[in-house]
């Protein structure tokens, strides 16, 4: 482990391990399997490039999509490591080439695809060579319970029979209880210890509204994250193809992905995606296993994903960097209507009823009146706290109502109606028009004709889309998706037992204070941007995604930290001794171009800082306490913080007399020796005449000198 963590510093340029690497790693240097999971940017490649780098051989990585493969090896060769790829786009040169690299064990890591390593040609290379590891990425595509099945990951059972005493890891971030024992059977790994990490992603605010249209999602975009990157999943190619049209449209940059493109169009749009700052792309689910890019700022689904598994990976493509990120989804009845469709165009009928579990299991997260991120969790078997603070329901609860009546006529409508009919047709009786249709069937002559005017059309909607959901309707679809009842109904229709709906929401909920604020201070913007725009000609250059030359987290910290040598440049998290002496001296230089005050070389908050900003400026506290709208007492406390954090010194207090300072210091000292050192007791001392901000500055200095 000490070479672990020798690695872990020189070459990717981290302290210290996160959540249980450290185990992991340890684990396969120790010649043990592993079954990992480990939410999306929660560092689960580390878990094997470490090994890998130490252990004899070559680390064998399985991957599913060779798309993003070289730029999985461009950021490991800019690290300093040798690492290649073996994948039907590369000339038959370039395959020798890496064969022979692995055969003479010339290679850390090798990335490659479960159908290739499974070929018989393969297999004798690898019989060759000196393997290290195999480590089976996205290892929930094993599993026919899990959203994502590739019947070539079953096979790679094998690699236990064919290479014994090789170790595996099998890793993902996206796996329930049943799919994680599928893992552990179908790959063999029974003596696998397990490592389970939270599923939670708390940089992500989740937000689901049944308001689904364009003008929504631009607002979203256009309000949250003008010019950042983002991802948009809809569900069927020709929406792909509208919704980044109309996007490009309204300024924005938007490129479709889509299985129906052209595969040139497909791999020049990924690579923009990836290599381009504020680049949107709008995609089908073809679109996104594997995407290492760090700073996708958002997600937005504008159809229901398939599963809650699906949505949970999808999303999880946010905030990769651990900095703020949006998951924001948009739904309505035509997106349940489809995919139970979808379901039941199935043959295979045990695949029909996992496939109407996981819709359910989804629509219960959509329609919740509690927090989505406990309901999330708690599907992983993860048990949370009530409210997590940064989602929708918990920043903006949802109203309920006493739908009970509302939905009798929603049913009995149905009933009314000989369960031969679809929603639009439904609403119409309820809000009484009288079309051709509904006076050819006579149907103004029922019960329910007109009894639902005081509903609006989108509200009874809602209604009928809650009832499908919590299962009260089913849906006919060989009837053109007439609805029928089912027998949960029935009780309802009686009047034997009383529902509690969703209001229909008007607009969006709105963020949290804490989510709007960015991770950067506005005193470093000016720098930041400017090292970006270094960051994007070095990557230019290299011809590699700028996040691999630095993460935008890192570019944060090193426009707080302003760094001036490179030997502090390597204390910088993410910066390894490499691309240290590689970019170290062109960052150094816009550094320099960019002066700042001492005080601001500092890792103290916003509102800290921005207080300490007004003060350098002002050199009065009671003017800056009426300019940020704060009392005197949180100006002072502001200040004492700084003082310390060592950031600034007591004497830079202008207000604070000498001959105050004096009697602060003894009344401390005469009150430590009566066993009271608290900032009341020497307040109280000195008969309240000095202000407590004032003492607690006077103490934190005094703390610093200790």
């Amino acid at each position: 482990m000490k070479n672990a963590y020798h690695v872990l510093n020189k070459v990717f340029g981290y302290q210290d391990f996160r959540h249980q690497q450290a185990d992991i790693i340890q684990a396969l240097l120790n010649n043990e399997d592993a079954m990992v999971l480990m939410p999306t940017g929660g560092g689960k490649s580390l878990c094997y490039q470490i090994p890998a780098i130490i252990r004899e051989g070559v680390g064998i990585v399985v991957s599913p999509l060779i798309a993003l493969m070289q730029d999985q090896v461009d950021a490991l060769t800019q690290l300093g490591l040798s690492a290649g790829y073996l994948n039907s786009n590369q000339t038959q040169e370039s395959q020798r080439e890496i064969e022979q690299q692995l055969i003479n064990n010339e290679i850390d890591l090798l990335y490659i695809t479960p159908e290739r390593l499974l070929s018989n040609r393969m297999q004798s290379l690898l019989k060759q060579s000196s393997i290290s590891l195999f480590a089976i990425d996205e290892a929930h595509c094993v599993s026919q319970w899990g959203h994502d099945f590739r019947k070539e990951y079953q096979q790679l059972n094998t690699l236990h029979q064919q290479f014994p005493g090789i170790p595996r890891i099998a890793l993902t971030a996206t796996a329930d209880k049943r799919t994680r024992q599928e893992i552990i059977e179908q790959l063999d790994l029974h003596k696998a210890k397990t490592y389970l990490d939270s599923f939670d992603r708390p940089n992500i605010h989740y937000q689901i509204s049944e308001q689904n249209s364009k003008a929504e999602l631009l607002k979203f975009i256009q309000n949250s994250h003008q010019n950042e990157a983002g991802i948009i999943y809809c569900l069927s190619r020709k929406k792909v193809e509208e919704i980044a049209n109309w996007l490009t449209e309204q300024g924005l940059q938007a490129l479709p992905y889509h299985a129906g493109l052209h595969q040139q169009m497909r791999e020049a749009n990924q690579k923009r995606f990836l290599r381009e700052d504020g680049i949107i792309i709008v995609a089908t689910i073809a679109f996104g296993m594997g995407i290492d890019k760090p700073d996708v700022r958002f997600v937005a689904h504008l159809n229901l994903p398939k599963s809650i598994e699906a949505y949970y990976q999808e999303t999880g493509r946010a905030g990769r960097d651990g900095l703020p990120a949006d998951a924001w989804m948009a739904y309505g009845l035509k997106d349940l209507m489809m995919l139970k469709q979808m379901i039941q165009e199935s043959d295979n009928e045990m695949q029909q009823r996992i496939s109407h579990s996981k819709l359910d299991s989804l629509m219960a997260l959509c329609e919740t009146t509690s927090c989505r991120r406990e309901h999330l969790l708690n599907y992983f078997d993860e048990a949370t706290k009530s409210s997590c603070g940064n989602c929708d329901i918990c920043i903006s609860p949802p109203e309920t109502w006493d739908a009970t009546e509302a939905c009798r006529k929603a049913l009995s409508c149905i009933y009314r109606t000989e369960q031969r009919f679809g929603v639009g047709y439904l609403t119409d009786i309820l809000l009484g028009k009288s079309n051709e249709r509904i006076l050819q069937n006579g149907h103004d002559k029922v019960t329910t004709y007109g009894i639902g005017k005081d509903i609006s059309l989108n509200e009874w909607k809602s209604i009928y889309r809650q009832l499908i959901a919590m299962g009260y309707i089913n849906i006919n679809f060989e009837q053109y998706g007439a609805l029928t009842l089912t027998d949960k109904a029935r009780p309802l229709l009686r009047g034997e037992v009383e529902l509690k709906l969703r209001k229909q929401t008007k607009k969006a909920a709105k963020k949290s204070e804490t989510k709007a604020k960015s991770a950067l201070r506005e005193i470093d913007e000016q720098l930041f941007e400017a090292l970006r725009q270094c960051r994007y000609d070095l990557s230019k250059l290299e011809s590699v995604p700028p996040y691999v030359i630095f993460h935008d987290k890192t570019l944060i910290e090193m426009s707080r930290k302003r760094p001036s040598t490179l030997e502090q440049m390597g204390h910088i998290a993410g910066i390894g001794e490499k691309k240290r002496d590689k970019f170290g001296k062109q960052f150094l230089d816009i550094i320099k171009q960019h002066k700042i005050h001492p005080w601001f070389k500092n890792d103290l908050s916003e509102t800290i800082n921005k207080t300490l900003e007004l003060y350098l400026k002002e050199q009065n506290t009671g003017a800056v306490a009426e300019q940020r709208q704060l009392n005197l007492s949180t100006i002072y406390s502001h200040l004492s913080t700084a003082i310390k954090h060592d950031v600034i010194r007591l004497e830079d207090i202008l207000e604070i007399e000498h001959g105050d300072i004096t009697q602060i210091k003894h009344a401390m000292d005469l009150c430590a020796e009566g066993g009271q050192e608290g900032a009341k007791a020497v307040f109280e001392f000195l008969n309240g005449e000095i202000e407590y901000g004032i003492i607690n500055c006077v103490r934190a200095s005094v703390d610093t000198l200790i």
